[in-house]
């Protein structure tokens, strides 16, 4: 974690470039992230972001697909407040100690059928935190985690690729007991 601040002090900045306005694969992308949805669950997607204790470097991606240049309100895809409105959680980050409980709740508060996608890859293992005595692990260490999307931060339309795969691969999460 040291290295990384250091490393992080001395690095100029990075920004990347914006995508062409109206990006056709974008554009397509969410389109039919949208049929799909509405084909599988008869409605919008409805999205739920969880930050079980990360960096906030997902976040911001995450974030990004609401601004202008991604806008998915526009497909019909939707965050939500509530968990009990959600779909989907989207976590990210490795779970801290602190965050368990707070996760688990979120989990048990969507209603079934539900998927988890974790995001990023702190959620998929601790990533740079592993082994912190504040983080318990990945998100699989705390809920079923149906997807994870690789990357130090997944780009916005790597996001919106793994949400499509997610609607078109498996069915959502039912707990063996309501089954």
């Amino acid at each position: 974690m040291r290295k990384l601040l250091f490393e992080s002090m001395v690095r100029k900045a990075f920004t990347e470039a914006l995508p062409a306005q109206g990006a056709p694969d974008v554009e397509e992308l969410a389109r039919t992230l949208r049929h799909t949805a509405h084909q599988r669950l008869g409605r919008s997607l409805s999205i739920r972001e969880v930050d079980a204790g990360s960096c906030n470097g997902c976040e911001l991606e995450i974030n990004a697909l609401n601004n202008s240049v991604y806008d998915i309100e526009r497909f019909g895809l939707r965050f939500v407040a509530s968990p009990r409105h959600a779909d989907v959680l989207l976590v990210t980050g490795p779970v801290t100690k602190n965050m368990r409980e707070a996760l688990e709740r979120t989990y048990n508060a969507t209603p079934n059928p539900k998927w988890v996608v974790a995001v990023g890859d702190c959620a998929l293992d601790g990533g740079c935190f592993a082994g912190s005595y504040a983080v318990v692990g990945g998100v699989s260490e705390v809920v079923p985690v149906d997807l994870h999307v690789p990357g130090c931060p997944p780009t916005p339309l790597d996001i919106l690729k793994a949400l499509l795969a997610l609607l078109t691969r498996q069915e959502p999460t039912v707990p063996e007991e309501l089954g």
